[in-house]
Formats: C-alpha cells, structure tokens, sequence
C-alpha cells in the first residue's frame, strides 16, 4: 500500500480527511447554518440541507497528492460530494476507490477499515 492513500469520513457537518501518513490529516468542519431537516406533509421542497459547495470545495483542497481516495460516511453527504468531484474536478474523480457507508467511527477505526479496504483492492490488482 502506498502512502498517499487517503480516506474521507464525512458528514455533512464535517469531514475528516486521514492520509496513511498521519502528518496530513485534517478536520474539516462546515459553515453552513442548515440543520437536521424533516420533509413535513403539505410542504413545497425535499426537507432536504442542499449542498455545501464551499465545505465541499475546502475537502477537496485538502487532497493534495491523493492518489486513491476512499469515501466514508453514514449519511448521503459522501454520495454528494463525489458527483460533485464528478462534475468539477474530473480528474479528482478517477482516484476514488471506494464509496462505503459506515456508521460515526473513530479516525483510528476509519483508518483500520480504510487499511482493509486498500489491501483488498491491492489483492485484487495484484500488487
């Protein structure tokens, strides 16, 4: 496995961006005002938070010489992220790995699992 490995676990309050090599990891938090919405009967809109582009935008800054991304989460902000990655960084699109949906794990059990998943993904390639 290589160093540059990196996995994200986000939310839509915050993500943490781990790299393998400790030294780069972040946390990054969003600024945006939206809490947890409900879709109530009756009610024009999905009662869903849109998208935080700037939050979105300052994880993607932080993937600096990334060159295979996993994505982790437990909600549908992972899934959001990586259309927008698809629709704004397309070559930052090619080096995600992996989507997977995990439930609110320490950064240490982040990186176990994201260690698995790169094994795997390593064996099946050969490597």
């Amino acid at each position: 496995m290589q160093a540059n490995h990196v996995v994200i676990w986000i939310d839509h309050r915050e993500a943490h961006v781990l790299y393998f090599d400790s030294s780069k990891n972040q946390i990054i938090k969003s600024i945006s005002e939206h809490t947890h919405l409900h879709h109530k009967a009756n009610t024009i809109g999905s009662g869903n938070a849109p998208s935080d582009h700037v939050f979105f935008d300052q994880v993607i800054a932080s993937l600096v010489n990334a060159n295979e991304i996993l994505i982790v989460g437990p909600g549908s902000a992972k899934g959001e992220i990586v259309k927008y990655i698809a629709t704004h960084h397309n070559i930052l699109s090619k080096k995600i790995m992996g989507v997977e949906t995990v439930d609110h794990l320490t950064d240490g059990q982040v990186l176990a699992y994201a260690k698995k998943y790169f094994l795997k993904v390593d064996q099946l390639r050969g490597v």
